[in-house]
């Protein structure tokens, strides 16, 4: 079984659903992120999960036990909200005890949890200090140390690193993930970062409108997406529209593109989706597709390309390994892999056929 199980979740306001029939099962130690735009339903369901918010409809267990009911402070979880939620008057130390203080643990072992918690983020020289005198990592760090110091079943973590700076925020993805695998509590995360999301989880859950439209390790999920939405708001994607021929390929416009398994039967309409990192620069005549370029950004460690084609746009991201850029106005030969094309439902509601890994 499970370590959490949600089953059939679903919140409404009024007549407004925020989240529709959520399936989730989260293993013990694992780390998943809830991953969607804003009113997608992420933060509803992990406030639902903490207690916060009142269930409409479904069931919640936690290692067993139906915790769909319970009050928020029964249900022994560690949340770090987005806005830290320190006390401002107490220092460092006082913020991290007092969810032991509440309790009523001895004051001997308090102030050894305590110090090991603050050791977890490297923040023991910082005891002393109040929440005003920190950096915006490093109150972060006081919020999760914390929620970890209660050693709690799972921990919930509401937009975590929203407020930092976007070098800060990358440093601490990192941080974060190596406390949560060197303490082994049960995370689940909301997040609007794709980025964040696919780098420090074991497994993503992509939400649109309420519903959990996949559910998938990071690598997967890029490669495999499901549906329109998924490629385009899990990075970016080449997305043309075509039509499933009975000869194992698909028509688009003048190009014909062989596919490993099409999944959809002859006649369909189908979008053929390549990411922008597959496609290749080849000498014009020798690619699938000629085209020309229009227009070119300076990525740093990457040029990102408009190219024109027969089909319509297409984006192609280069590393910037040294070669010479290619010019606007260039006229270039545009290639990729078989198993890197993708096709996908012309009905972003509906799934794409499952394919193997």
């Amino acid at each position: 079984m499970s370590f959490l199980q949600l089953t059939g979740l679903t919140k409404f306001y009024g007549d407004t659903c925020a989240v529709a029939d959520m399936n989730l099962s989260v293993e013990k130690g694992e780390f998943v992120s809830l991953l969607g735009p804003s009113g997608c339903g992420k933060t509803t369901t992990l406030q639902m999960v903490a207690g916060f918010e009142p269930v409409t409809r479904g069931r919640i267990e936690l290692d067993g036990r139906d915790i769909t009911h319970a009050k928020a402070n029964t249900r022994g979880l560690g949340i770090v909200f987005q806005t830290y939620a320190l006390f401002p008057h107490m220092t460092v130390s006082a913020n991290v005890s007092f969810g032991l203080e509440m309790r009523k643990m001895p004051r001997a072992e308090r102030a050894e949890r305590v110090r090991d918690a603050l050791a977890l983020v490297h923040l023991e020289a910082h005891a002393a200090k109040y929440p005003r005198e920190l950096s915006g990592g490093q109150r972060q760090r006081v919020a999760l140390a914390r929620a970890l110091v209660i050693e709690p079943p799972v921990l919930l973590l509401d937009e975590p690193l929203s407020n930092l700076d976007a070098q800060l925020r990358e440093e601490m993805q990192f941080e974060l993930r190596r406390i949560q695998r060197q303490v082994g509590t049960t995370t689940v995360m909301v997040t609007h970062d794709q980025g964040e999301a696919m780098s420090i989880s074991d497994r993503v859950v992509v939400m649109e409108q309420g519903r959990a439209t996949q559910v998938d390790r990071p690598q997967r999920l890029y490669e495999h997406p499901r549906t329109r939405f998924i490629s385009t708001f899990v990075g970016k994607a080449n997305l043309l529209e075509g039509r499933v021929n009975g000869e194992g390929a698909v028509d688009v416009g003048p190009l014909r593109v062989v596919v490993d398994d099409t999944g959809f039967r002859p006649g369909a309409a189908v979008l053929l989706s390549v990411r922008p990192e597959k496609l290749q620069f080849v000498v014009a005549g020798l690619g699938r597709i000629d085209g020309e370029v229009a227009e070119r950004f300076f990525l740093g460690s990457q040029w990102l390309y408009r190219v024109d084609t027969a089909v319509g746009a297409l984006a192609v991201l280069c590393p910037n390994d040294g070669r010479a850029a290619l010019e606007a106005g260039q006229r270039t030969g545009i290639d990729w892999p078989v198993h890197c094309s993708r096709l996908l439902p012309v009905d972003s509601a509906s799934p794409a056929a499952e394919t193997a890994p």
